[in-house]
């Protein structure tokens, strides 16, 4: 990809940010050595940043979900047994999906990356997305790189670290075929090895290859964005302009809308004399008009309530680990609210199925984690 600009951060800045350490940097199809600080003087926006594996650590995991609402609170723990670390100090990016059904996670110290970046927004020069070296390289199979005097290992398997060739003949029963290795003619591969010489600069052979996944997600998305919007700030002034005027436009149309509103309720309030003449005083026309609607629908209430429970109540059996905390019903709306606690987000999803399956309108609300059990509402009917 000719004219792409990224920077490699080397092994070495696992100790931590300093604008002073040495990293390779490509531009224009060229490689270059700078320290951080000036590197960022010359790179030209939108550039990448790739993160040494040693830096990450990638796992793949079993979800309990696929609903995109619950993914982020659900992948602290799906992950946690396989971090060193506490989960709560990293952050969690979520990869693409693998052949088997489980998903890639990286996680990386949540205070090392950040560090990493104020020093590029400080430059102003937030990169564009955040990568792993190990995670872009390319081919199905197991893939080897020779960069920066150790192996990357990656491919289309779960694996992503570093290694070095005393440690390939421990790894190469696990990591699955075809096996190939690129590096520089002079680079001796791991034995049983297929290699494949490269006669150019490794860190732009790297560079040019298809992203893996973006570790900006979460709060650091966020960062991003806010990064890239600085560079708009000439134009603020237009806007600010533009928005006083808008303003003044707005507080006259807001004087029109108010005196037809005043004219619309004027109306209503005739048309409710006109349905409910028994009532002499006027407080509250929407209140007064749904206690109408529901003194209707009172007659049916209790006949409804007793059939939806009946319908819901055979399928809610069927999941001993669930417990109904609340009922709320309302005849207005023809439906029953149920706050339900359950184990984890999996049996909520489950029990949301069946009622569903049951020939019932199910809606589950937001869930929250309580400890060991997750409580949610699940509104049933309506």
């Amino acid at each position: 990809m000719s004219g792409v600009s990224a920077l490699f951060l080397p092994p070495a800045s696992t100790a931590g940010a300093d604008g002073e350490l040495a990293v390779w940097w490509v531009q224009d199809g060229e490689c270059r050595r700078a320290p951080f600080a000036q590197a960022l003087a010359e790179i030209r926006a939108p550039w990448r940043l790739y993160l040494p594996v040693e830096a990450v650590t990638a796992c793949a995991v079993n979800l309990p979900t696929q609903k995109a609402r619950w993914l982020r609170q659900s992948l602290p723990f799906a992950v946690e047994e396989q971090l060193a670390d506490d989960v709560e100090q990293m952050h969690l990016a979520l990869g693409s999906a693998l052949a088997d059904g489980r998903h890639r996670v990286f996680a990386v110290q949540r205070t090392w990356l950040a560090a990493w970046l104020a020093l590029a927004e400080g430059a102003g020069k937030a990169p564009a997305s955040l990568h792993v070296d190990a995670d872009c390289l390319p081919g199905e199979g197991s893939c080897l790189f020779w960069l920066e005097e150790r192996w990357l290992l990656g491919g289309s398997g779960a694996v992503r670290l570093a290694c070095g060739s005393e440690d390939w003949p421990v790894l190469r029963d696990s990591c699955p075929p075809p096996q190939r290795a690129f590096a520089a003619q002079e680079v001796a591969a791991p034995e049983g090895v297929e290699v494949q010489p490269l006669a150019g600069n490794p860190h732009v052979w790297l560079s040019e290859q298809p992203l893996g996944t973006d570790l900006a997600q979460a709060e650091f998305a966020a960062r991003q964005q806010s990064s890239q919007w600085r560079r708009w700030r000439p134009l603020l002034g237009l806007v600010g302009l533009w928005l006083v005027l808008q303003w003044g436009f707005t507080l006259v149309q807001a004087w029109q809308l108010q005196r037809e509103g005043d004219r619309y309720a004027a109306q209503s309030a005739e048309l409710y004399r006109q349905l409910f003449p028994e009532d002499r005083k006027l407080i509250n026309l929407r209140a007064q008009f749904d206690q109408h609607l529901a003194d209707s629908a009172s007659s049916g209430g209790e006949g409804q309530l007793l059939g939806l429970l009946g319908q819901a109540a055979t399928v809610i059996g069927g999941e001993p680990t669930v417990s109904v905390e609340q009922l709320d019903f309302s005849a207005a709306r023809g439906d029953v609210a149920l706050q339900v606690r359950a184990p984890g987000f999996d049996v909520l999803e489950r029990l949301r199925s069946r009622l569903s399956e049951s020939g019932l309108a199910v809606q589950l609300g937001s869930a929250s984690r309580d400890g060991s059990t997750v409580s949610a509402r699940l509104v049933i009917g309506g």
